[in-house]
């Protein structure tokens, strides 16, 4: 630390982008996907997976307003919760989601009732929520700079999918569409939370070791995928063929 100097927004918005090397687009079994690669089960089983992902973003944004004693930043930050559950029944981005489920075969029932979610990937999400309920309110809404590389990756899937895929119904692509315009107005916003909060040398550090985090944890995910989907070996592979692991929120 003794070596380090305080960095200028400008350079600090470059060290946070310079994350972007580690983004989950490099993932080998995104590659597979983004390819064209990927079998049926595979896609399958990213969407229901993924799913438990989506579904738990307005519980974290809840909890970052929960901590958050600035009625400005509660005001634009609310708007990230209704983008996912919407203004209404049949809106949003987790309903959007569902219907890329059903664009792929997977039923809305079957994403819903969590029982695809595999332990590594409830895991990392879990780990993601707590610490947005126990962080510094700034520091768990930073957290969600990822944002800063995620219109890449929608304009990815939207330009390679319907290519490779085409049993994949074209209804299913919503949510990536919606979140082109959504992710860039949402890195404005807490980039501009992170230049304005990080104002020292250990809060600029640890700022990009915490975006280190939400990149392991999006990784995570990934590998815990392709344990199960692409290497045949689901967690127990070795006793059972049965998917005997936990499917249900415990505490």
């Amino acid at each position: 630390m003794s070596n380090q100097t305080l960095m200028t927004p400008q350079q600090f918005e470059q060290a946070l982008r310079a994350k972007g090397a580690f983004y989950h687009i490099h993932h080998p079994y995104h590659k597979a996907m983004h390819n064209g690669e990927a079998t049926r089960e595979q896609i399958q089983g990213w969407v229901a997976n993924r799913f438990y992902y989506q579904s738990r973003i307005p519980l974290k944004d809840a909890a970052i307003m929960a901590n958050c004693p600035d009625p400005a930043t509660r005001r634009k930050w609310v708007q990230r919760i209704l983008d996912h559950d919407g203004p209404a029944d049949g809106e949003g981005g987790i309903e959007a989601w569902l219907r890329l489920g059903e664009a792929v075969g997977l039923d809305a029932e079957v994403l819903q009732s969590e029982r695809m979610v595999l332990p590594g990937v409830r895991f990392a999400v879990d780990a993601y929520v707590n610490f947005a309920r126990r962080a510094v309110w700034q520091e768990a809404a930073c957290s969600s700079l990822t944002e800063l590389f995620a219109p890449e990756i929608h304009q990815s899937r939207l330009d390679s999918w319907p290519q490779h895929y085409p049993w994949i119904e074209e209804a299913g692509y919503g949510y990536f569409r919606s979140r082109l315009s959504q992710a860039r107005r949402d890195v404005e916003h807490g980039l501009a939370l992170a230049l304005k909060y990080c104002n020292t040398v250990e809060k600029q550090q640890r700022m990009l070791e915490i975006l280190q985090f939400k990149l392991d944890i999006l990784w995570t995910m990934l590998d815990a995928m392709t344990m199960a989907y692409s290497l045949q070996r689901p967690p127990y592979h070795t006793v059972t063929d049965s998917a005997v692991w936990h499917q249900g929120k415990l505490l």
